[in-house]
């Protein structure tokens, strides 16, 4: 049987074999009005919301010979979510829409919304609605715009960093990018291989972080909040650009440690990579999506990771006195 595309159904269709996927997501925020009107209605308990928005495309984002629909969706609710936990917020609720060629497979459709339904019921995120539009031919575009609820919390910024503050990681660095480098090598392993024998595990690993993002600790974020976090933010585009930005915002200098960076170099990263490259991806490797916050000594949560200290000075970001020689992921320069 010839698979159903996006253009053999009227739109109403195509809705109702979606809308099922998503009833089942649930949230902290009672949703007062869900998917089927004009517009959605969530309560905001706080009084305060956070809004961010991500978007994924096909051939930029992804490649369908690597990714699933289902890790599709998967990953683009990761960025969203981890961006609201980098203000402390719990996320509350997700928007979708998806812009796609309408000779796009309809199980493809099902299988992204499978996958973010998936990730919002892990998240405690539930999709309340969101936009179905047609594209050019090849052109498929997802794009999530995440609510959260900062609790009574102020939201934590970039701009709050003090000198004599301990700059902590909670998550892993460095494995996203590695599997992008070992799919663009050729070395990667796809959605279409299967189980991964022993000497696959890490670049198995490595890709899996890749396409799917692995699962953020958005969790985290809300907790570093109450801890007192002076500043976070999401690594999604390499830990020294990422911290660059805190360190601009701040005013001041940050300063890594070689040693514990290496701590997030060995395991999986370093078994498929070697050392060398393993570090340059604990630096600049993008879409990791891990958290990073900066904390009074004695504040820093238990299960993170301390990875340096903010020091008075220019704004930079050092690796045991000195400038590193990667930078991390630019949308328009690479």
């Amino acid at each position: 049987m010839a698979p159903r595309r996006l253009s053999d159904l009227p739109e109403g269709e195509v809705l109702g074999h979606l809308f099922p996927l998503f009833a089942g997501t649930k949230g902290a925020a009672p949703v007062l009005l869900g998917p089927g009107d004009d517009a959605a209605v969530l309560a905001a308990p706080s009084g305060g919301v956070v809004l961010t928005t991500d978007s994924m495309v096909r051939g930029r984002d992804w490649l369908d010979e690597w990714s699933s629909g289902h890790e599709v969706g998967r990953k683009v609710v990761a960025q969203n979510v981890a961006d609201v936990a980098a203000m402390g917020a719990v996320p509350t609720g997700l928007l979708v829409a998806l812009a796609a060629d309408p000779h796009t497979e309809l199980e493809w459709v099902l299988d992204l919304a499978a996958g973010i339904a998936a990730a919002a019921q892990d998240a405690g995120a539930p999709v309340l609605g969101g936009d179905l539009s047609s594209a050019e031919e090849g052109t498929v575009v997802v794009a999530i715009t995440a609510t959260g609820d900062l609790g009574g919390r102020p939201p934590v910024r970039r701009d709050g960093a003090r000198p004599g503050d301990l700059v902590a990681v909670r998550g892993h660095l460095g494995r996203s990018g590695g599997g992008l480098q070992l799919l663009l090598a050729g070395r990667g392993r796809t959605h279409l291989d299967g189980e991964a024998g022993p000497g696959e595990r890490a670049v198995d690993e490595l890709c899996r972080v890749h396409r799917t993002a692995g699962r953020p600790p958005w969790e985290e974020g809300p907790r570093a909040a109450d801890a007192g976090a002076t500043s976070m933010i999401d690594v999604s585009d390499g830990l020294v650009r990422d911290l660059g930005r805190v360190a601009r915002a701040s005013g001041l200098r940050i300063e890594l440690s070689g040693s514990a960076l290496a701590q997030q170099a060995a395991g999986p990263l370093t078994e498929a990579l070697g050392a060398a490259d393993a570090l340059r991806q604990v630096l600049s490797g993008g879409e990791e999506h891990s958290l990073a916050a900066t904390f009074a000594p004695g504040a820093v949560p238990q299960g993170w990771q301390v990875l340096g200290e903010c020091v008075a000075g220019e704004p930079a970001v050092l690796v045991d006195g000195q400038v590193p020689e990667v930078t991390g992921w630019d949308h328009f320069a690479g």
